[in-house]
């Protein structure tokens, strides 16, 4: 079978999967076999993530001989733009061909000084909840950091450039599922010699995969989290996220009251659904046990998979119940709703649905 023309050569190593000081190492071995002064390993370096360019041949600071010995020892992986959208509000919304021809999703989000990036983490998702546009496609494949961190560099790579200020793992996939990948990701995202995020800006969100949320909460830095919980009950949660049956929720709910950190709770409000004055109750008091804030979400019409979105006087209704319980809650609001925003809608309205594969959960999840 011939290769498409857009595919890159995997048996060379790619700079952009590597975190720093393994990319700067890397580099500087490279720079002192052919007797090339140590600064050209940093000045290339800078060409990667803060000021990045989509090929060595464009980092014209460096020699022409340089430039081309580069490419045939590395690579550069690159997003394809297959399709660029923008909402009324602003929201843009970005499909991203991958070199073996999966496609993802990248959402950049501007309000006020603040521009959110949500990213993808997987090509598809395995986790199948009720609900979700990327669910229905299945599970294709994880990503690698060139492919997560990446869709923040190719957004850089823009003229004019979009730059991120806030990062949301909210996109296609399961975060803690790809945890070999998300890892170093989060250290390209946030490290200041890339692309320099302050941990603080950046949420990890994820259904309960507890040995992920585990590993987060061993890292030093101040990375978010936030539990998408989405029903308060196991026997409603069953219903809607298969994953709790592994994950329980009173398991789920331990391991946020371990994290050091605050935890926000992520609740898409589904009509009729999980929408009832008893579950506001039953919502606070989980929230109360971990001291964990609230964002309530309506449910995207586009995304829906045949559930209705609560109006909004429930919802407004059903914070003022979780305030009433000394619970901090917000209610997002929704964007994007002219460009399909929600996750997974635009890829699967340009490809259709495609077959999953298998997604071995107990491999890709790596506790550090």
């Amino acid at each position: 079978m011939t290769a498409p023309e857009t595919a890159l050569p995997t048996d060379l190593p790619d700079l952009l999967d590597l975190e720093p000081d393994a990319a700067i190492a890397a580099l500087r071995a490279w720079m002192a076999e052919r007797g090339e002064p140590a600064y050209r390993a940093t000045q290339v370096f800078g060409r990667l993530w803060q000021r990045p360019v989509a090929t060595f041949e464009e980092m014209t600071e460096l020699p022409k001989a340089l430039r081309e010995a580069l490419g045939r020892s590395f690579r550069l992986s690159s997003l394809e733009l297959a399709t660029r959208q923008r909402s009324a509000d602003g929201t843009e919304k970005f499909l991203f061909r991958l070199h073996d021809g999966q496609f993802i999703e990248t959402v950049a989000i501007p309000d006020g000084e603040r521009m959110t990036f949500c990213i993808s983490s997987q090509a598809g998702c395995a986790l199948k909840c009720a609900f979700c546009a990327t669910g229905v496609m299945g599970f294709q494949r994880n990503l690698q950091p060139s492919e997560i961190a990446g869709q923040v560099r190719a957004l850089r790579l823009l003229t004019p450039p979009i730059i991120a200020t806030n990062i949301v793992f909210m996109g296609m996939g399961e975060p803690m599922m790809n945890w070999k990948a998300v890892g170093p990701s989060l250290t390209l995202l946030n490290d200041p010699r890339a692309l320099g995020i302050g941990a603080r800006h950046i949420t990890i969100s994820t259904v309960g995969v507890l040995p992920g949320i585990v590993a987060l909460g061993e890292r030093p830095e101040q990375f978010r989290l936030a539990i998408s919980i989405h029903a308060p009950s196991d026997a409603l949660r069953k219903t809607l996220m298969p994953v709790n049956t592994k994950y329980p929720l009173a398991d789920v709910i331990n391991a946020a009251k371990e994290f050091d950190r605050r935890v926000t709770f992520e609740y898409v409000m589904l009509g009729g659904v999980n929408d009832q004055p008893e579950h506001a109750a039953q919502l606070a008091q989980l929230a109360r046990e971990c001291r964990a804030f609230v964002n309530l979400i309506p449910l995207h019409p586009g995304g829906a998979m045949g559930f209705m979105p609560t109006p909004a006087p429930v919802i407004t209704a059903f914070a003022k119940a979780l305030r009433a319980r000394g619970v901090e809650t917000a209610v997002r609001r929704s964007r994007g709703l002219d460009i399909a925003a929600a996750c997974g809608q635009l890829r699967t309205e340009r490809l259709g649905r495609r077959a999953p594969v298998v997604a071995d959960e107990h491999r890709e999840v790596h506790v550090a």
